[in-house]
């Protein structure tokens, strides 16, 4: 399952890699509501909970469905600029239809197809399909959406209003640490788009993010199946110091592409793609394997040792390794005539690890 990005024809300069106020702030906010997702930042959202006054800590949890699950389009933007203010005048220049359609797509945590055609600001159907969807979501969630539907334009201001105070409160400090990381992989990232092309920017950035052999694709691993075109708006890559582990991806139509990505630990280790936990998970869903790993857990056997102590045949047996092998959880070492098969510990012991990085990117 992945993202493709369709970049056919786009010149190099349209990739751009630029740090966004906005953005971090989104993902900050995204921490305070989903500290769990966050493990390595859970203090610094308490802290932040624990300062925070009344009125805005209300406000934040009153508009978190514009972050919480998912982020709204418009608070990953496109082109960033280089001050919050100016960001947060490009979200007033969008129109109703747009921001309100994105915000209910969030708010609602549905499909784009709920709010084609017909709009739901105008059209009574629509609109009560739209209220129905965010129903069943919650009845915060309702609310907010009806408030979003009686009149956009205030709940623009007070969404713009909240993350103004947000500023004062927590993110220009945070924001003033976070630059400093932020500028230096910049710096790196657009080293290695001007000297070594695209591909070893992109493979910088992160294992799951790869360019297409033809060099037509830009390819990210995230549990989904969709695509989108930047041949004509260009595609921008936004760093993230409170973003980890996630790769936000901006792709709706209408939408100039964006991913938001996290800068890079001092030692990262190298994601484990998704069709890999795919194939660990689909070799494990077998009870006979299942018995073969727990015999190997105990040390290492040959085919026919296993086939013995379970009491089937060996090329049955041999089947079975075979799929464990294929998903990287056994190693074969011959000694001498035979071939042994030891449990891979370090992989089989991860896994859940890398099956929650993989829903969680």
């Amino acid at each position: 399952m992945t993202l493709k990005i369709d970049i056919s024809g786009l010149s190099s300069d349209r990739v751009r890699f630029a740090a966004s106020p906005l953005a971090e702030l989104t993902a900050m906010l995204h921490v305070l509501a989903e500290p769990g997702h966050h493990p390595q930042l859970a203090g610094w959202a308490a802290d932040v909970w624990a300062g925070l006054r009344p009125e805005l800590a209300e406000r934040l949890r009153e508009a978190e469905f514009l972050w919480r699950s998912s982020q709204a389009d418009f608070l990953i933007p496109a082109r960033p600029r280089p001050t919050l203010a100016e960001e947060l005048d490009d979200v007033d220049r969008i129109d109703d239809e747009t921001y309100v359609t994105a915000a209910l797509v969030t708010t609602c945590g549905s499909n784009r197809i709920h709010f084609r055609g017909a709009s739901p600001l105008t059209d009574t159907a629509a609109r009560e399909r739209a209220l129905d969807v965010a129903q069943a979501r919650g009845a915060l969630q309702e609310a907010f959406a009806e408030r979003l539907l009686a009149d956009p334009a205030a709940v623009r201001s007070r969404v713009r209003h909240t993350l103004e105070e947000c500023a004062a409160a927590f993110f220009d400090d945070a924001w003033a640490g976070a630059a400093v990381q932020l500028a230096t992989d910049l710096r790196q990232k657009n080293e290695l788009l001007k000297r070594h092309g695209l591909a070893a920017a992109l493979a910088s950035v992160s294992g799951a993010i790869t360019l297409a052999p033809d060099g037509d694709c830009i390819v990210v691993d995230k549990v989904q199946d969709k695509a989108t075109a930047a041949r004509d708006t260009g595609v921008t890559f936004i760093p993230s110091v409170f973003g980890r582990p996630h790769l936000v991806a901006v792709h709706a139509p209408g939408w100039h592409p964006v991913v938001q990505y996290p800068v890079a630990e001092p030692s990262p280790a190298e994601p484990v793609s998704l069709e890999t936990v795919t194939l660990r998970l689909e070799a494990l869903a077998h009870p006979v394997r299942l018995r073969l790993l727990r015999t190997l857990a105990r040390g290492p056997h040959t085919t026919a040792e296993l086939a013995h102590f379970w009491e089937l045949s060996p090329p049955e047996v041999s089947r079975h390794l075979a799929v464990l092998r294929r998903a990287g959880l056994l190693t074969a070492r011959r000694q001498g005539r035979y071939v042994r098969y030891t449990l891979n510990l370090p992989d089989l012991t991860a896994l859940g690890a890398d099956l929650l990085a993989a829903v969680l990117r």
